[in-house]
């Protein structure tokens, strides 16, 4: 036999071997995986949401804490869940970007008497009340654990199914999603919004779905700062600049438009 058929022989070998019985299961427990985040995440909005006060308080930071040590001991790396401490300085980096960006849009939004009415959210009509939820509540409530749930554990989860593109296109759709209650009485609660698309229900369903558009299109970007920075420091930064200085900012207005 000559020598040199020999690697094709063994290309056909191998090629004509069939894969073993079990290589199914790691992409099975994987989807098995997903479709737990996302029951978990939709049980957690309805509850945080349409049951006590209490719940809306502590639903969601649990959740994403179960979350996490559930995908841990299925096997997820603290890498995989953006939570690696050799990411933190890049992560850093872009987190100190991020909000400096946000801060230069809203000062500008702040300055413009056309855009300046869309800060006026009867939420944050008090300074103290702004302060409050910009460094307390927005970052324990919502930033932190929106962002281990969707950065970190189905971030993860969904790029073990589907890749990078999965992770885009269904992460940011799932994010925009979660926002469909929270966003219910949005236009009726800032002013600019109600002038104009109305407070009534063609107003709130406008309302909603813009919404989840621009939600969609926040989680695309958390997602980007996600991957390109390697960790969760920098959506947190992101998210907890759009709504915590989005308050801040809600806060200024009302003082300037009642002074």
């Amino acid at each position: 036999m000559d020598a040199r058929e020999t690697p094709g022989e063994d290309r056909v070998t191998a090629e004509a071997s069939p894969l073993p019985s079990w290589a199914w299961l790691p992409r099975f427990h994987a989807w098995i995986d997903v479709a737990v985040v996302v029951c978990v995440l939709i049980a957690t909005n309805v509850i945080a949401h349409f049951t006590t006060v209490w719940a809306s308080i502590a639903t969601v930071p649990v959740s994403a804490a179960i979350l996490v040590v559930l995908m841990r001991r299925r096997g997820m790396r603290w890498s995989e869940l953006g939570l690696s401490p050799r990411h933190w300085k890049r992560g850093t980096l872009y987190s100190v970007a991020a909000v400096a960006l946000v801060l230069t849009v809203v000062a500008i939004g702040i300055a413009l008497p056309f855009t300046r009415q869309f800060f006026l959210s009867e939420r944050y009509a008090t300074l103290s009340g702004a302060l409050v939820a910009s460094m307390i509540i927005i970052p324990l409530q919502t930033v932190i654990p929106e962002e281990l749930a969707f950065r970190g554990v189905l971030h993860g989860t969904l790029e073990r199914v589907w890749g990078a593109r999965g992770v885009f296109a269904a992460g940011s759709l799932l994010f925009g999603l979660w926002h469909v209650a929270s966003s219910l009485g949005l236009t009726a609660g800032n002013a600019g919004l109600a002038a104009i698309f109305g407070s009534g229900v063609l107003g709130q369903v406008a309302g909603v779905t813009g919404a989840v558009i621009a939600t969609a299109a926040a989680g695309f970007v958390f997602t980007w700062l996600r991957r390109r920075s390697g960790s969760i420091l920098a959506p947190i930064a992101l998210h907890w600049s759009l709504n915590g200085v989005g308050a801040l900012a809600a806060a200024l207005v009302w003082q300037i438009s009642m002074g």
